[in-house]
């Protein structure tokens, strides 16, 4: 025989629960089991039927549970156990094509090393300049500032920072290291 989960007939008549404490519980820590439930879930309305299954199963089983103090961690586990399942039983779509849809190469995107290589070669004919141009490169190129936001952070006007790293790059131009970009 199976005991009904639900506490309304059609008639709109309560009926009483077989387990008085199991629907004062739901009532007490419902707010709380939700917040894990979403906490388990990316969206609020299956937080909500992991909730239900969970509860479920946890009725189901409140006659065996000894230690009611326990429930929490009863349910939490429940909610977890449920998740897991719902996970593994997910489906995932495959799709057999032609050509595998790799994206083509873009020019410069080359070996991962040589990128590392370039762009310490650059750090270190950065490093060679004097410090003043130095920022004046970092602030136009690395922090994407404009000449005039560049000027206002170093205090100077807009025409030393246009010279200055104009001098900069044309040292960067001729630094050894940085040939094999040419």
């Amino acid at each position: 025989m199976t005991t009904p989960v639900c506490t309304r007939a059609s008639n709109g008549k309560t009926r009483p629960s077989p387990y008085p404490s199991f629907t004062s519980y739901v009532s007490a820590r419902q707010p709380v089991l939700l917040r894990t439930a979403r906490s388990l879930t990316a969206n609020p309305s299956d937080a909500e039927d992991l909730l239900q299954t969970a509860l479920a199963k946890t009725y189901v089983a409140w006659e065996r549970i000894e230690d009611h103090g326990a429930l929490d961690g009863y349910v939490r586990r429940a909610l977890l156990n449920t998740r897991t399942s719902q996970w593994r039983k997910r489906k995932v779509d495959e799709f057999a094509c032609e050509e595998l849809p790799e994206p083509e190469p873009r020019p410069g995107d080359g070996d991962p090393a040589e990128r590392q290589a370039l762009h310490d070669a650059m750090w270190r004919a950065i490093m060679k300049l004097p410090a003043r141009q130095r920022a004046m490169v970092v602030l136009r190129y690395y922090e994407d500032l404009s000449e005039a936001q560049t000027a206002e952070v170093l205090g100077v006007s807009v025409g030393t920072v246009k010279s200055a790293v104009s001098r900069a790059l044309g040292k960067l131009r001729e630094d050894p290291e940085l040939d094999v970009v040419r």
